[in-house]
């Protein structure tokens, strides 16, 4: 059941409930509840299982904390205090626990000082940093606080002697919920709570969640209580007031040159960090937050303003002890401005952030509200944001976000569903846990709601690759378990082998890159790889190379001088656009489509837009112009229920089918190679396939007809998902994520008798294993690895709504063209390599280029562009 924070229980009547040292400390500290408090403390107090979403600095930690606390002070006093674990709370960072141990520290160290006789409350962190000297000092004194992550979790319970230190534990607390939800870090350990609540505790646990901004609440509660328990969610998500805004570097965002675009960030930039002590700047990219910050630097020192010491970057390439250093110089305010990825994107004890500035759109409402709730670092302040953006497609892109945040508008949560690598390493600990029976397992898995769909063929397959019933011996994969009278026994070597390989964060290589010929080139990141497929162009070393293929873990390519790139080298890190968010811009789009259609004065439309979305006139000019350049252009704009096939035909001969789809690039990648599967099957030719976030492009070697408009009604949505595991077979994806899920299952080691196994070697082994489970019906890991991919990484569910809406109507498909220059919404799709802030040093020369032959060509045709601009002058 949902609940408002701010509709609960008076402060008073909170204070009624706690301690009279408690109550009297907080009330001089704090002087009132903040919303999420005044909702979760009473439900803590009374054992129930809550839910607590708020943004940052509005008092997540003692809304969970304070009845804990109270709760162990007065057992303390009343003399029930045993030397045991009571709690445990479990974070996705380490860093955050960190935070944590000083955040419950400072209050027991406040109350001690304030009352000599308080109890004492021990306070400690079991991680992988933890040394043994410490792990060995806990089991003899054992804290009534545990602060871990889910990886040491796992081996806790798996640990003989500490597992008894866990079975008297009343709480279990999960901060940023959220960030594990959605990954398989979640499934672990939503599964491993299942297995402590059903194997080890001797207590109903409570559970305790800590979210920022999320969508559906009611969702993450399942995922935190698991089937079948009830749950209270405490929704003070936009308790703290917010201030968005859009702003365009340029009043012009078509004409204005690459010197000037990049002179209006950094003016704006500059401007802003002057105004407030403290400035976070967000890029969407490692190799972005290296430039801004290097170019903040420069400019600090070249105009005098601050000192070049006072910006920083922060990114997950730097190493910890430079990020950490970053994070306390930010919280002692020895920094005026941190430039960041995402890694600052979770709730890190940053200290106080007067504004966020986010460069290009943060691409959904969870995690612009996420980004900007870390200004204000507190309740009644407010939380400042600043999206800046660099052409047409990301002002209309960042208008809708901002208008969605302020409407309270979240894009929902995905949840992976029954993860079968994640699921061995659940039936590995169970039993080193304890012997269960096949049916009691299968019993307390499916009380996870990640593995509530399970079936019971699904989890027999996962024991039975386990218990080594699928005869891969010859290649060294060994049974894990033992079956005897249907309960599962652990085999000898198990529990070493779950100390040294559990988790579920796959390590990433560094791939070799070599010419033909044999030439050493470079490295990629693995991650880059496996987007790769053969044709494709990409930079290195300053050079462009045409993917060939991979052979043996390394990267075989060719010269591909003079050839524009078709992914640039960061797109890995790029996040997808959300999939609420799209069908938004798309319905936008639509709604100023029709005013252009129905003839409404131009100057009533910006004025509509300006003021509706809190936007400066120039964008909302930018803003219509856009769309009604489009319009006139195909003569139809795509929208949420309309997608556009445009065929282009370009200079080089090739015939570009440019789908314009808003349904965000996790939906359009799965969707794109259906079409190109159905197309090459049809054309018998190689095809070519660039997605991005609003829209995909098809491209044939050479100009054919074909019909193309009758090709997303041919897909059958009860086929698509056979098709696509069948096309994806064949793609660098597949092998690298098959090593992934392999190393998940225990199929293949990373670290075995103390010794870590080469990356190298086991991506060798992991290939030569793929091409004999291909030959096994139904095998466990292949399944996975194909799941995750369709699942996780694309989103295979939503594409098939698409097809399914596309032939029954709802959604329509109109074709436009051929033409010999591409439409002002193709632009964008066509220069995909070029969608960074900080990288696009020559996409702006390129967009005028475009720009200046779409007028060229609207004039022709008796229409003239730069009306739209006297008409709605401001």
């Amino acid at each position: 059941m949902e609940v408002q924070a701010f509709n609960f229980i008076s402060d008073e009547e909170i204070y009624k409930l706690l301690t009279p040292q408690v109550a009297k400390w907080f009330k001089e500290k704090y002087k009132t509840f903040t919303p999420p408090q005044r909702g979760a403390i009473p439900l803590i107090k009374a054992g129930k299982n809550v839910l607590v979403s708020s943004p940052t600095g509005s008092g997540k930690t003692l809304a969970a904390f304070l009845g804990i606390l109270d709760t162990l002070i007065k057992m303390g006093y009343e003399g029930n205090l045993e030397n045991m674990i009571y709690a445990i709370y479990i974070s996705p960072l380490r860093a955050l626990n960190n935070d944590m141990q000083r955040n419950l520290l400072e209050p027991l160290s406040e109350l001690s000082s304030q009352y000599p006789d308080l109890p004492k409350i021990k306070v400690s962190i079991r991680t992988s940093d933890t040394t043994s000297y410490q792990k060995q000092k806990m089991l003899k004194d054992p804290p009534h606080i545990l602060i871990t992550t889910p990886e040491s979790f796992g081996i806790s319970l798996v640990s003989p002697k500490f597992r008894d230190k866990l079975a008297n534990v009343r709480w279990v607390i999960i901060d940023e919920i959220h960030e594990l939800a959605n990954s398989k870090r979640g499934a672990y350990l939503s599964g491993l709570i299942e297995l402590y609540q059903n194997l080890v505790a001797k207590n109903e646990i409570v559970r305790i969640g800590l979210s920022a901004t999320v969508s559906p609440l009611e969702e993450v509660a399942k995922f935190l209580v698991g089937r079948n328990r009830s749950f209270e969610i405490i929704d003070a998500r936009f308790v703290k007031p917010i201030d968005i805004k859009v702003v365009s570097p340029v009043r012009d965002l078509v004409h204005a040159s690459e010197e000037e675009v990049s002179k209006g960030i950094y003016d704006f930039l500059i401007s802003e960090i002057k105004k407030y002590k403290t400035t976070l700047v967000f890029t969407n990219t490692r190799s972005a937050a290296e430039r801004v910050s290097y170019k903040l630097r420069k400019l600090f020192e070249e105009e005098k303003i601050f000192d070049s010491d006072l910006v920083a970057a922060h990114h997950s390439s730097l190493s910890r002890d430079v990020r950490l250093d970053v994070e306390e110089k930010l919280k002692e305010g020895k920094l005026k401005v941190v430039v960041s990825s995402t890694s600052l994107e979770l709730g890190i004890d940053i200290g106080y952030i007067d504004l966020v500035i986010i460069l290009s759109s943060p691409k959904s409402v969870s995690r612009l509200l996420q980004r900007i709730g870390r200004a204000g670092h507190h309740i009644r302040n407010v939380s400042r944001g600043r999206i800046v953006v660099v052409d047409r497609d990301d002002l209309v892109e960042c208008t809708i976000l901002a208008q969605l945040a302020r409407q309270r508008k979240i894009d929902s949560i995905h949840i992976p569903s029954s993860p079968l690598d994640v699921l061995a390493q659940l039936i590995v600990a169970s039993s080193l846990i304890s012997p269960v029976s096949i049916d009691k397992l299968f019993e307390i898995i499916t009380n996870s709601y990640n593995y509530s769909n399970l079936s019971k063929k699904q989890f027999l397959s996962v024991v039975n690759y386990l218990a080594g019933g699928y005869e891969l011996e010859d290649k060294r994969v060994y049974a894990k378990i033992r079956l005897k009278d249907n309960v599962i026994y652990p085999k000898s070597g198990a529990r070493m082998i779950f100390f040294l390989n559990s988790g579920t964060i796959p390590d990433e290589a560094m791939i070799p890159v070599k010419t033909e010929e044999g030439k050493y080139v470079g490295n990629l990141e693995e991650e880059f790889v496996e987007i790769l497929t053969p044709g494709d162009i990409f930079v290195l070393a300053g050079k462009t190379y045409e993917f060939i293929r991979s052979e043996n873990n390394v990267i075989i390519v060719r010269d591909a001088e003079g050839q524009r790139p078709t992914v640039p080298s960061w797109f890995s890190e790029m996040l997808p656009l959300a999939y609420d968010s799209a069908l938004e811009i798309g319905k936008f789009r639509g709604m100023v489509a029709e005013y252009i259609s129905d003839g409404t004065n131009a100057r009533d439309v910006i004025e509509k837009i300006a003021k509706e979305y809190e936007l400066s006139k120039s964008g909302a000019k930018s803003i219509y112009t856009y769309i009604y350049e489009q319009y006139m252009f195909a003569g139809v704009v795509p929208t949420d229920k309309l997608i556009v096939i445009e065929i282009y035909d370009d200079e080089e001969g090739r015939r570009n089918f440019i789908f314009h789809a808003l349904y965000g690039r996790r939906t359009l990648d799965a969707l794109s190679r259906a079409v190109a599967y159905v197309m090459s099957n049809d054309l018998k030719t190689d095809l070519r396939i660039a997605v991005t976030d609003n829209g995909f492009i098809i491209t044939l070697p050479n100009i054919v007809d074909y019909d193309i408009g009758s090709v997303l009604a041919r897909l059958n949505p009860d086929e698509m998902y056979d098709i696509l595991s069948r096309v994806i077979m064949r793609t660098e994806m597949l092998k690298r994520r098959f090593r992934h899920c392999a190393e998940r299952s225990f199929m293949i080691l990373k670290r075995y008798k103390g010794r870590e196994t080469n990356i190298d070697r086991r991506q060798l082994n992991s290939e030569v294993l793929l091409g004999v489970v291909k030959e096994l019906e139904d095998f466990p890991v292949l399944k996975e690895t194909i799941r995750e991919i369709l699942e996780d990484y694309m989103d295979i569910k939503r594409a098939i709504e698409i097809v399914s809406k596309v032939r029954s109507g709802e959604i329509m498909v109109k074709v436009v063209g051929p033409f010999n220059i591409p439409s002002p919404f193709a632009h964008n799709i066509l220069l995909k390599e070029y969608s960074d802030v900080v990288l696009a040093e020559d996409k702006r020369e390129l967009l005028k280029k475009l720009h200046e032959k779409v007028v060229e060509f609207l004039r022709n045709k008796g229409i003239d562009v730069n009306l739209q601009y006297t008409e709605s002058s401001e």
